[in-house]
This record gives C-alpha cells, structure tokens and sequence, in this order.
C-alpha cells in the first residue's frame, strides 16, 4: 500500500490532469450523462438521513467484535478484536462515495447487484435504498461484521439483501450460479491484484450486457495500480471511468472502441 504522501502525490496529479467534473469536453454521450446525472446530482434523497444517522451511531458504537481477516488464498491470515465504531470510522465507505454508490444505483436502476466486501453495511444499505425491488446480495468474510451488518440491516427494514459469509475464493462460485445475469457489482475486498483480476474474470460470464463493475481503491497500492491497468486493458471491456479512489467499467454492445476516461470528482 502506498504511504499517505505517495497517495497525496498521485491524487494531485491526478487532480490535475482529469478531465473537468463539469462534464466539458467528454465526447461520450453515455459518459457525459453519467456525469451531469451521477456524479454532479446534488439532490438531498431520502436515504441519505437514514443511512448517515446509522453511521453516526456505529461511529459510537464501542462494542469489541472479532474482526477476520482474509489474504489471498483461502485461509485467514489474521483475526484481532476490533471495536464497532473503528470499523466505522476505517472499513466502511465514506459519506462521498457510498452516497454514489446510490446515485449510480438510482439512474441506472440494476436489478441483480452483488458486493463483494460488506463490512458493516454502509454501501450495501444505500444500494438498496436506492433500487428497493433490487435482489442485493452481499458477501463478507467475518462471520461477526456480518452479524452487525446484518443488525444495521434490519434497523433500516431492509429486507431484500441476502448476506453470504465466508471467504470469497470459497463462496463467489455459487453466487454467481445463483444470479446471472448481475447488472451492478461492487468489489471491496481483498485488495490485492491476483484476486481482483481472478474475481473479474469469475464475474465477467455472469455480467448483464448492459452491466456495471465498480472497483474501490484502484490507486490504494502498486499491486490495485497493476490490477486496474490489467483490467482497462482486457478485451471485454471497452468503457471506464477512473475517479481515482473507484474505478468503473461500463458494458454496452454500443461500444465499439475502447475509451478510457479519467474525471476529476
């Protein structure tokens, strides 16, 4: 992982060189929309008071639980004791990004979506906030963040997640036999290049034509760096967006040419 004046230094070159957030000068019709529609829609939606007051309470939550972590393969590679409020305050999405996460949701109106990545919900809620009739399943590889997860749940009367634990080199086979055709996923774990690019290509044959794959932190650390240009590179995708801290790729069968674009949000 880079070190916070590595990621300073690559965000504001990045800042720099990204196309305006405005949406001037994108060519892209479908890009262009994705930009005055998502990313600049600074509407107030319903789901936002709910979900941040949960957070708000998580963030004070100081209860211990034990916290599993999983590396690459298929076996844990540490557990520690974590309170609530730190997993709040460090794992979940912040209030910028998971409030895109609803927006995307929102405008595009996915049906399948898949999480990789639960941690304690935040995103999860706000996906299903945003499309209620959606079928969201989301997976988490420690079995206690998931039970709090699943409490934050049912605090917001969410009813249609279904929750998967275990580590997902064991559990995303089965997902992904159970909910073809996926229209949005979101991948937030294991940061790391052999599984993300090994999850990608799992989740590829499962994709809905007209799909979405949302990757976070693909400037986190060398190895998300080489992942990310692995992915733009692979001859499936043809469309994607890099806001430096998510990266997304876009399928349609009306794009004909590859077409990357970076835009400062």
């Amino acid at each position: 992982m880079y070190s916070s004046w590595q990621l300073l230094k690559k965000y504001s070159s990045y800042y720099v060189t990204a196309l305006n957030g405005k949406g001037h000068g994108i060519h892209s019709p479908f890009v262009y929309d994705f930009v005055r529609c998502v990313l600049n829609d600074k509407r107030n939606f319903y789901a936002y008071d709910q979900v941040e007051a949960l957070r708000q309470k998580l963030l004070h939550n100081e209860a211990m639980i034990e916290v599993e972590d999983f590396g690459a393969g298929s076996t844990i590679s540490k557990t520690n004791q974590r309170s609530v409020a730190a997993i709040a305050r460090h794992s979940a999405k912040s209030k910028k990004w998971a409030q895109l996460l609803f927006r995307i949701v929102n405008f595009y109106q996915p049906k399948n979506m898949l999480e990789l990545g639960t941690s304690l919900g935040i995103s999860t809620a706000y996906m299903s906030l945003a499309n209620p009739k959606a079928r969201v399943v989301t997976a988490e590889g420690s079995a206690a963040v998931a039970a709090q997860a699943q409490r934050n749940f049912q605090s917001l009367q969410l009813s249609s997640i279904q929750q998967v634990v275990g580590n997902f080199d064991d559990t995303l086979p089965d997902i992904l036999n159970t909910m073809s055709p996926l229209d949005l996923v979101f991948i937030d774990g294991n940061h790391r290049h052999e599984p993300t690019l090994r999850y990608f290509n799992q989740i590829l044959p499962h994709l809905n034509t007209t799909g979405v794959v949302i990757f976070d932190d693909i400037h986190w650390s060398p190895e998300m760096e080489q992942a990310w240009a692995a992915i733009k590179e692979h001859s499936a995708v043809q469309l994607s967006v890099d806001l430096f801290f998510v990266g997304l790729v876009f399928f349609n069968d009306q794009f004909k040419i590859k077409q990357h674009f970076t835009i400062r949000f």
